[in-house]
């Protein structure tokens, strides 16, 4: 039953230590029936190996360091070289500036929600943006 569900790894690039948003984004997908990979804090490098390796569809990053077109671009330029990019749904969370949101997406992140963003938003966005 498991492969109907939409996949989701929520990850923290770096170490900023900002984890409440991220678990109740978390916790909003899971109890949408999404099954939600929980990657934690991970280096950029792993959150793309993890995606690979777990076959997700969507990557969810929860930055908060301000590093977050640094990190973005890194996810996306690893997934592009591995020919995965095209397949995965980024979406970023996390206290992130309204002007960056455009470069964000330009970029190829589907969608960025800052603080006050509703879960439900957050979860119709996914499931609008899936075939699952």
């Amino acid at each position: 039953m498991s492969e109907n569900k939409i996949r989701v790894l929520m990850s923290k690039p770096g170490i900023d230590g900002h984890w409440r948003g991220g678990i109740v984004v978390s916790r909003a997908l899971r109890d949408a029936g999404m099954e939600l990979i929980f990657g934690g804090f991970q280096n950029v490098r792993e959150i793309a190996e993890a995606a690979i390796q777990e076959d997700v569809d969507v990557i969810g990053l929860s930055i908060h360091s301000g590093a977050h077109f640094a990190y973005t671009q890194q996810l996306i330029d690893i997934l592009k070289e591995k020919g995965v990019f095209e397949d995965i749904l980024i979406v970023v969370g996390g206290v992130i500036p309204a002007q960056d949101f455009d470069r964000l997406k330009e970029m190829g992140v589907g969608n960025v929600f800052g603080p006050g963003s509703m879960t439900s938003d957050i979860v119709s966005y996914i499931q609008s943006q899936t075939n699952k």
